[in-house]
């Protein structure tokens, strides 16, 4: 693991979104120390204000400061993708595991629901169990985590199938180690790096789906800040006040980016044969 931040970080677009993902990582947890001003209070007195010294990034159709407002919508995006990636690695690694290490039927059950699974298409399934519910952060962080776990169940599935026939695992077997030890003392952490891979990937992807459904209105519902509901406050007056629109977009840009390029350089650097 040592090795592998350290490979990271001499890379040079590792160590860019190393760097991205640890701003991102404070700006989220200082949010209330770092916003000037209230991103719920609303002042009628500066209502859609441009880009100003008292407001950096402008106001909006309530007067509310859109810096403070993405401020919040970081650690709600952060929040979501973190905990909805979670919950998809635990389901994941737990079926792919179970999958990879017994084989027989038990593999056939497993690799047959994630077939059903991914019939579906993720975005679609997500809308038609969010419209049953009632849109909250914990709802999204469910869906998203349940919805979200195929890829991470086929990538340890694969993984285990490779490893549970070497000679360290036979000799595990030998000297009498439980399934239990030999799965996750010997075979997950030799399975870790494509786990980890596919969880900064799924980080930047569970955020762009909690942005698309706040701005379809199934999301972090008003007046609590995300970046989907405020493209959604700003498309109506796209012409007038362009600021609301663009500084959101912008941050759900970034972050993606940000946790794409992490994810590639990841993949990268834990893979022999893409190794310079």
């Amino acid at each position: 693991m040592g090795e592998a931040l350290i490979l990271l970080w001499r890379h040079p677009w590792g160590r860019f979104s190393l760097v991205g993902v640890g701003i991102l990582v404070l700006v989220a947890l200082a949010a209330p120390y770092l916003t000037p001003y209230d991103p719920l209070a609303i002042d009628v007195r500066h209502v859609l204000e441009p880009p100003s010294r008292a407001h950096p990034l402008g106001t909006d159709l309530l007067g509310r400061d859109v810096l403070s407002r993405i401020i919040y919508g970081t650690r709600i995006s952060m929040e979501v993708g973190v905990v909805a990636v979670g919950l998809s690695l635990a389901v994941g690694t737990f079926l792919g595991a179970l999958a990879g290490y017994y084989g027989g039927w038990v593999d056939g059950l497993i690799s047959r629901l994630i077939d059903i699974m991914l019939c579906f298409p993720t975005i679609f399934l997500i809308l038609a169990v969010i419209a049953y519910l009632q849109p909250s952060i914990l709802n999204i962080m469910i869906v998203i985590g349940l919805t979200g776990w195929m890829g991470v169940a086929r990538l340890v599935r694969a993984e285990f199938l490779s490893l549970r026939e070497r000679e360290f695992v036979l000799s595990a077997r030998l000297a009498g180690a439980s399934d239990l030890r030999i799965i996750f003392r010997h075979l997950l952490p030799n399975a870790l790096p494509p786990i980890l891979v596919a969880a900064t990937l799924g980080v930047g992807n569970a955020i762009l789906i909690e942005s698309a459904l706040s701005f379809l209105g199934l999301g972090v519902q008003p007046p609590i800040p995300s970046w989907g509901n405020m493209l959604t406050e700003g498309k109506s007056c796209l012409e007038v006040a362009w600021w609301l629109s663009v500084f959101p977009g912008l941050a759900i840009l970034i972050t993606v980016l940000t946790f794409n390029l992490l994810g590639e350089t990841l993949q990268e650097i834990t893979n022999p044969r893409k190794r310079v």
